[in-house]
Order: structure tokens, then sequence, then C-alpha cells
């Protein structure tokens, strides 16, 4: 503000005191849209009316504790009216310190929804990409900005770093789009070699058209995506349910993967040891296929360890799958053995 308007609110204040002052300031302030002073004032507008004088507005320490309860809802009220000033204006950073302080994070999840997907890399965007991402409010949408502007390599490191605090449903979401991902980049490079040797009529479309009686694209130990990623999204795809589309492409990645060379086919954890085989048998089971032989091969797994840890983590395992397959009965019987 102006050193005009400073001396227009100090004769205010000689003439008609600080309450007279402080809604000219958040007048002016409003129409500036000065919003974080804004705030300030209005809280310090409010300790006015509960007589408690302060030069921090925002402070619960100079509330007397009868008065608590009434300042702390005109905090949160006051709060979310300034974040939604912010969010009006297309400022979600900005918002979103307000919304983050009132948990209540709905409203920067849903324009963070709305908003497509940058393709450009600026500080901006790294904001954005920040508060979707490591400050939870969007992790999915958040997700998609990485894989974006950063590929999948990086996207990968942070699924894996903070798979185990995301939510059953962006857990799937983010499966879907590694696994979606990957399909299309091994399908182009499959098509590619193929193409190279055979003159194909029209493109193939899926995995599995690509590879089958192909066993020559396999040889002298070749691959055609970097394994380690095809390993991790395979891992993160026990995710998927059974009605997603995503399904039948897992199913197709973990027999691409059955097919490489062995020093490629890295062991998982029990009873992922013998990875894309135990994987294809979970996914078919998991999508209605060959259930009874997939249930058969991680109860023998089960019976067949000789760790004691390592049978709790293979039961748990079965015990998902027989839940998410509604076979409840042999869920529950296994569980409480």
């Amino acid at each position: 503000m102006s050193t005009d308007t400073f001396s227009e609110l100090d004769e205010l204040q000689q003439a008609s005191g600080p309450a007279a002052t402080i809604d000219k300031l958040i007048e002016l302030l409003q129409g500036q849209k000065e919003y974080h002073r804004l705030f300030d004032a209005l809280l310090l507008k409010k300790k006015i009316e509960l007589g408690t004088h302060s030069t921090q507005p925002t402070s619960f320490d100079d509330i007397a504790e009868d008065k608590r309860d009434e300042f702390e809802k005109f905090y949160i009220d006051t709060a979310r009216a300034i974040g939604q000033m912010f969010l009006d204006d297309g400022q979600i950073p900005q918002a979103w310190v307000y919304f983050r302080t009132i948990q209540e994070p709905e409203k920067i999840t849903a324009a963070i929804e709305e908003l497509p997907v940058p393709t450009d890399f600026d500080d901006q965007t790294e904001e954005l990409l920040n508060i979707a991402l490591y400050e939870g409010a969007n992790p999915c949408k958040g997700f998609q900005i990485m894989l974006r502007l950063h590929g999948i390599c990086s996207t990968i490191t942070a699924v894996d770093q903070m798979l185990g605090q995301l939510k059953e449903h962006d857990r799937k979401e983010v499966a879907k789009l590694l696994v979606n991902e990957l399909y299309g980049d091994l399908c182009r490079t499959l098509q590619n070699e193929v193409s190279q040797k055979i003159e194909l009529p029209e493109p193939l479309e899926t995995i599995g058209e690509l590879i089958a009686g192909r066993d020559w694209i396999f040889e002298e130990n070749n691959y055609h995506i970097d394994v380690s990623h095809l390993s991790s999204v395979v891992r993160f795809a026990r995710a998927l349910e059974a009605d997603d589309a995503e399904m039948q492409k897992v199913i197709e990645l973990c027999e691409y993967g059955s097919r490489l060379a062995e020093q490629f086919q890295y062991a998982g954890d029990p009873p992922f040891q013998n990875y894309y085989p135990a994987h294809l048998h979970f996914f078919k089971a998991l999508s209605g296929k060959n259930t009874d032989e997939a249930l058969a091969h991680f109860k023998n797994e089960l019976e067949q360890e000789p760790d004691e840890q390592d049978k709790q983590l293979i039961a748990y395992v079965l015990v998902d799958l027989m839940k998410r397959i509604d076979r409840m009965d042999e869920a529950f019987e296994l569980a409480e053995t």
C-alpha cells in the first residue's frame, strides 16, 4: 500500500478508533487481492472484538480459554474463505496453504484433477507437482505429471518410495498408469523388431500377438524394455482388480517376462521367487482364469516352505487372493491355521 493509504488509515485511527480502521484496511486489502494480509486483518479484527489486542493475528496464545472455541471456528471459516479466494483466482499453491492448514484438501484435489497435465517444466509446475504428489493433495495426478515430465524411471522410483503411504484407490490408479505406459512402450519396440524381419499386413496391437510363435525375439538374451521397470510395474499391478482393463495387459507383460533369459527374471519375495510365472498364476486367478491351478500352486508353495517368516508371507498373499476371488470360506480357514 502507498504512503497516502497509510496516512489515511492513521488519520482514521485517530478519529474513529481501531474498529473503523481495521474495517477500512479489510476493504482495501480485499480490493487489491492481498489475500494473505487480508487473512491477518480479519483475524486481527476478531481479536479486537474479543477484547484481545495482539501483534500476532494468527496466534492462539493470547486468546482466553473461554473464547478459544469461538476464535478457532472463526479462524477455520476465514482460512476456508481466503483459500477459496485464491482458488477462484487460479492460485492453487496459495490456496493449498489454507486448505491444508484446516485439513480440507478436497477442493484442491478437485482443482488439480481438472488441470491438463503440463507439457513444459518450470518452477510453477514443480510447485504443483510437489503439492499434488509429495504433500498428498492428488497423488494420482502428481504421478501423471511426473511421468510426463520426468519419465517412467523417476516415476517408478517415486512410487516405490511412497507405495506404503498411498490409499488403496491411489495404488490401483498408479498401477494402471504405469501398466499402460510400459505396455505401450514394449508394444512399440516389439512392433519395430518384428516388422524388420517380417512384413506384416497390418500392425499387431498386443504383446501376446507380437511374441506368439516368435522365439527368435528372445534369442541371444535379447530384451526390449528396461527389465527392472518391468519387474517393478508387475509388482505394482498386484493392486489391480479383476475387472480392470489393464489386467489382460499385465498378464501379457508377465508372459513376456517369463520368456526372457534367466538373468533378467529377478527373484521376488515369497511366493514370487519364480517371478513372472508366479505372477501369472496370481493375475490369471484374479481374472477368473485357471483359478484352481493357481490356488494349488500357492498352497504347494506354502506347504513346501521351511522358513516360518516366509510361510507367513505366502499365507498373506494366498489369503488376500482368496478374498479377492470370493473364496471367503477358504480364506478364513487358512487365516485361522
